[in-house]
């Protein structure tokens, strides 16, 4: 027990004395989540949106393929992208196998069905009479879609916080495709989580310990803000402050 407490303690003096390694590191981790994520997003609201609202030929099977994506093991993620960007696959002569854009797009077909599956579920709790309403209004169907969109708001933070959670955790999918190298001592393919397994591998308890910690803080953090903002507690009370001000100043004489 002693060993593990002088480990974590060792771990918060790395932490705070911003070691480049792993400040750098942290940095690396975050810069391909916030693209993953953002992809994610982009294409996942869409079609998760599309599935909910439309009905055409082929919809139950790219249905199926969504809630079998949500499930999908990262390590089986991380070998497919391996088969298409290998020298001899399909995708081969891109040359980004074991570099940054691997990891980001065997992280985006991790988070993308997690996002679509969740918006998809959300749209079809929302009730359809609303969007007839729109559309009776003389809403586009851009317009109508839009508004559902607004509806489901707090669902679709939701989806960005599973999709966020399950590619920053994952460690599987980013090994195989990334390769985990250090070049030149910078960190080009390697995440928190590939770099506290080895870590562990070669018997740095301590440097492992700050990752998990940071990675910890990280998830939390960022966890935290997003469900702040989802539950309206973080965007609130500037409001309520902000109105305060704005009438203790409409209330004073010119």
């Amino acid at each position: 027990m002693g060993d593990i407490w002088q480990g974590f303690v060792e771990a918060i003096k790395l932490i705070f004395s911003f070691d480049p390694y792993v400040m750098k590191i942290t940095l690396f981790t975050l810069y391909v989540c916030a693209i993953a994520t953002s992809v994610g997003m982009l294409i996942g609201i869409p079609l998760g949106s599309l599935l909910a609202l439309y009905r055409f030929r082929g919809r139950k099977f790219m249905v199926t393929l969504v809630n079998a994506g949500m499930g999908l093991p990262p390590v089986v993620v991380g070998l497919f992208v391996y088969m298409f960007l290998k020298r001899r696959g399909p995708l081969g002569f891109l040359g980004w196998l074991y570099t940054p854009t691997a990891i980001i797009i065997a992280e985006i077909v991790l988070a993308m069905p997690l996002i679509a599956g969740i918006t998809m579920a959300a749209m079809q709790n929302v009730d359809p009479r609303l969007r007839l309403q729109s559309k009776s209004l003389g809403a586009s169907e851009v317009r109508s879609t839009m508004t559902l969109l607004r509806e489901t708001r707090l669902s679709l933070l939701a989806a960005v916080i599973a999709g966020f959670g399950g590619i920053i955790s994952e460690v599987g999918a980013a090994m195989i495709v990334g390769g985990n190298l250090l070049v030149n001592n910078e960190p080009y393919t390697r995440t928190l989580t590939t770099a506290t397994v080895q870590e562990i591998g070669q018997g740095n308890s301590t440097t492992a310990i700050a990752l998990g910690i940071i990675l910890l803080g990280i998830t939390f953090l960022l966890v935290w803000i997003l469900t702040s903002i989802q539950q309206g507690s973080l965007l609130s009370e500037p409001a309520r402050v902000a109105r305060s001000l704005f009438n203790r100043f409409r209330r004073e004489p010119a």
